[in-house]
């Protein structure tokens, strides 16, 4: 992937907090299977699940 400028990553809407985060290199090989932001709101999901 050449260089981009941040506002330019694809980007996608966590479900747990809302809030938009972008791609990640770290994410290069799997950004489909991305859903969450982060591992808090993982976690988060899952708890919430639980209770239902």
């Amino acid at each position: 992937m050449k260089m981009r400028k941040k506002s330019e990553l694809p980007t996608k809407i966590c479900p747990v907090c809302n809030r938009p985060f972008a791609w990640r290199k770290k994410w290069e090989r799997d950004w489909d299977s991305v859903v969450y932001c982060s591992d808090a709101c993982r976690s988060a999901s899952k708890r919430q699940k639980s209770i239902d």
